[in-house]
């Protein structure tokens, strides 16, 4: 395989359309979802494209962090590497950004693992789900259900996003309750949203923003008000309140936030805290990291749902490939289309309504216009 001899990066910004409670104003006021994106060049002169996603909100990485990481540790150790060797990869990374409780910056790092994987497939000009070995599934799929976000404080603007979302043909929803929102307010929007799609797939996320004593005091109330599925209600470190939220039963609970690699993965799964986890494929550090896990939870026979960090174009196709490979048939909460107004892929991959096809070009599947190339800078070169 020919090895990697340039790495380049470049921060771009996607405008945000509608309102998010994670993206912010910045200095200028706009509203923007940043990115980090990662061109590596083999000694043939064939290329392939990674993305980061960092949001301080969401994730201690920034983008800040994400360029100077890249810059001063990470790129240099591609120089020279076949890019399909991905456990190599994840191993010089996490020499060189050493875990403390989990993986070192997993954004970063993803970034990379996407890069090679796009790479690669254009080099054997296959597909990126077809590098991650056997599917765990019997048949991978071809098509992806989405489902729409809900995400607001205030209840108007709930039942506008409701109304954009059933124009645009989603017939299934995922809800963000906690704080700042009250017990009360998470109870009511569970119920109109139910009410709005009585068959669709009701998903509540909390991003990690109850306490024990909240969570089990609201998880069947929720159940009762229509709630399918109940996601990262706690801080990962609440170990015993997951626990107890397992035990307890009244909804399915999957985890995000903390579940950064495999190793991490099995340890919750041993410890009884999960029914499932709701894979980031930009969170666990990329393609090679995720699939793993998902193997883990098939083999346990624990549930595997497809969400996202609001990602754009090369971190949204990741995410579809992924998710494909592992048979996802819940809808996925990526979210990118919807938050996004602006792309950078020539051809962008194709959603009617809330249909999402994966692409079968090579790598990731995208062909990016010019502004991608004009952001970057070499970093490492041979």
């Amino acid at each position: 395989m020919s090895p990697i001899t340039s790495v380049e990066i470049g921060r771009f910004d996607y405008a945000v359309a509608g309102e998010f409670k994670f993206f912010r104003p910045g200095p200028d006021g706009r509203v923007t979802r940043p990115s980090v994106l990662v061109r590596l060049t083999d000694a043939d002169g064939v290329t392939g494209w990674g993305q980061a996603v960092p949001v301080p909100s969401w994730t201690y990485e920034t983008v800040e962090s994400v360029l100077t990481t890249l810059q001063h540790h990470l790129a240099p150790l591609l120089i020279g590497r076949d890019p399909a060797d991905f456990a190599g990869l994840h191993a010089a990374m996490n020499a060189a950004i050493r875990p403390a409780f989990s993986v070192g910056q997993p954004l970063c790092k993803a970034a990379l693992d996407l890069a090679c994987h796009d790479l690669v497939g254009h080099q054997r000009g296959v597909p990126a789900s077809q590098l991650l070995g056997p599917s765990p599934v019997a048949a991978p799929l071809s098509t992806l259900t989405l489902s729409w976000t809900v995400a607001s404080p205030k209840m108007e603007v709930v039942e506008r996003q409701l109304a954009e979302g059933a124009a645009r043909g989603y017939r299934n929803f995922n809800i963000k309750v906690g704080a700042p929102q009250s017990a009360d307010y998470d109870l009511a929007l569970a119920r109109r949203v139910r009410a709005f799609a009585p068959a669709g797939f009701l998903w509540a996320d909390a991003n990690t923003g109850y306490t024990p004593a909240e969570a089990l005091a609201l998880a069947p109330r929720l159940r009762d008000a229509g709630v399918d599925v109940l996601e990262s209600p706690l801080p990962p470190t609440q170990i015993r309140g997951y626990q107890a939220l397992k035990r307890q039963a009244a909804l399915p609970i999957y985890m995000d936030e903390g579940i950064l690699a495999p190793e991490v993965a099995a340890e919750f799964i041993a410890l009884e805290c999960l029914d499932g986890i709701a894979m980031k494929p930009a969170r666990n550090a990329g393609l090679w990291p995720s699939a793993q896990i998902v193997r883990l939870l098939r083999d346990r026979g624990l549930g595997v749902l497809g969400s996202g960090l609001t990602d754009p174009d090369l971190s949204l196709s990741a995410a579809a490939h992924l998710f494909a490979w592992s048979g996802v048939t819940q809808p996925c909460a990526l979210n990118g289309p919807q938050f996004l107004a602006d792309s950078l892929s020539l051809t962008p991959l194709a959603l009617d309504s809330d249909q999402l096809t994966l692409s079968t070009a090579p790598g990731l599947g995208l062909t990016l216009d010019p502004r991608a190339a004009a952001r970057l800078e070499r970093v490492a070169s041979a």
